[in-house]
């Protein structure tokens, strides 16, 4: 299910990660034991470069992006939130399960660990923008239900996740919510609807985004224009008119960068070029490719218009993680998720893949926000270039961007301007 809205407003962007394996229901300091009292995290040393799987993080963006891209319809993901939460959940996998998933985010279980932790470490603390990160574990205290104890403490060294035993009742369920929607500053005010009676686990990652421009919009720089879907149809929408100096062009489109304050991060846009559609366009899209233009882009003088807009989106991610490679995570007798616990029912597997995300960008600058749950169930150099000229008055592919490490954050497909 799929559902976008479109205004202008600061953008706001949250990632919010989560995994279900048994729950019903929490109300956090009425209900849900803390458990961290009894689980310290051990020191880990962070890697002293990303940059070596940096290009795996970018390469599982776009494939990730192209498996779920529709036709003719606007789509938004965050790949950083989907990854958080299927490495969370790989710490709790074995054998053929391990190896599918592995496969399909681009490193071991271990390189994945290791990767998130550095990365949250890493991130920058500062008064013009802000990305942070948090992560929760619940898990049901129905007796059924037994977690590994390594589970749970590799989690809590990688992710410093804090980590709840609750009743999994109507209550939890707004425990978590609740959790999800103080993490992520109110951006998502909630990730999951019910607690299925054959859930035994959540595990929650949350992430909120906020930057200002480097160069906001005055109001003169806001125009009235249109916006000419692929079908031709044309639409009203309000344009920010603007010159930057960060060009990028690929065999199939042109975009720009336009930087957030502090350069940390970075809005790209990309206009696929003109009898090309954005389909077309997705469907080219290269993991190795995609940071090369990002890491070696032209500097020359570019007139852009983009428009004003909100959206949200909404997606069970199921069918799309089977069709890159995935497929035995979700079948109840073949899956093997031993080392995150055991159930007296019977086998632990992944329910559903659920991923929500919204996304403002205005003037003064950008509010993202996403969550994705994993439902875990059990049976029962500077060479001049010419003067550019990118208006994004048809439909475009855009991302936000990690200018350090080159991977893309968020990324979507503006093709309906009032969806």
């Amino acid at each position: 299910m799929k559902k976008l809205r479109m205004f202008s407003v600061l953008t706001s962007l949250i990632l919010v990660c989560a995994i279900a394996l048994n729950l019903n229901g929490c109300t956090l300091q009425a209900q849900a034991k803390d458990l961290m009292k009894g689980i310290s995290p051990n020191s880990v040393n962070s890697l002293d470069s990303l940059d070596r799987y940096n290009s795996a993080v970018t390469d599982f963006a776009v494939r990730l992006f192209r498996a779920s891209a529709e036709d003719g319809k606007n789509v938004l993901l965050s790949p950083l939130s989907v990854l958080c939460a299927l490495a969370m959940t790989a710490n709790g996998a074995e054998n053929e399960t391990l190896e599918e998933m592995e496969a399909v985010l681009g490193m071991s279980k271990d390189e994945l660990n290791l990767y998130v932790y550095s990365y949250m470490n890493s991130l920058p603390d500062s008064n013009e923008y802000k990305l942070s990160l948090a992560n929760s574990i619940w898990f049901t205290e129905d007796e059924r239900f037994t977690v590994s104890r390594e589970f749970l403490q590799a989690n809590a060294d990688y992710y410093g996740a804090d980590i709840y035993k609750a009743p999994f009742n109507d209550k939890t369920c707004r425990e978590i919510n609740k959790w999800v929607k103080h993490k992520t500053d109110s951006m998502i005010p909630e990730i999951i609807d019910e607690i299925p009676t054959d859930a035994v686990m959540y595990l929650v990652n949350a992430l909120a985004f906020e930057a200002q421009w480097r160069k906001v919009y005055e109001k003169e720089q806001v125009r009235d224009g249109e916006f000419t879907k692929e079908d031709g149809t044309k639409q009203t929408a309000e344009f920010m008119y603007c010159t930057e100096g960060t060009y990028l062009e690929d065999e199939k489109a042109s975009g720009f960068v336009k930087y957030y304050k502090g350069g940390k991060y970075a809005f790209v846009a990309m206009l696929p070029d003109e009898g090309v559609s954005v389909s077309e366009y997705v469907a080219s899209l290269d993991g190795e490719k995609l940071r090369a233009m990002l890491s070696d882009p032209g500097y020359t003088t570019v007139s852009t218009a983009l428009p004003k807009f909100e959206t949200e989106y909404s997606v069970e991610m199921n069918d799309v993680l089977k069709g890159m490679g995935m497929p035995t995570a979700f079948v109840s007798d073949e899956t093997d998720f031993t080392a995150l616990g055991t159930s007296a029912r019977g086998n632990i597997y992944i329910n559903r893949v659920l991923h929500r995300t919204y996304i403002s960008v205005g003037e003064k600058g950008t509010k993202a926000g996403a969550a994705t749950a994993v439902e875990m169930a059990d049976e029962a150099g500077m060479e001049t270039l010419e003067p550019k000229e990118i208006y994004l008055d048809r439909p475009f592919v855009y991302m936000l961007i990690d200018t350090e490490n080159n991977i893309p954050f968020f990324i979507g497909t503006m093709t309906d301007i009032e969806s």
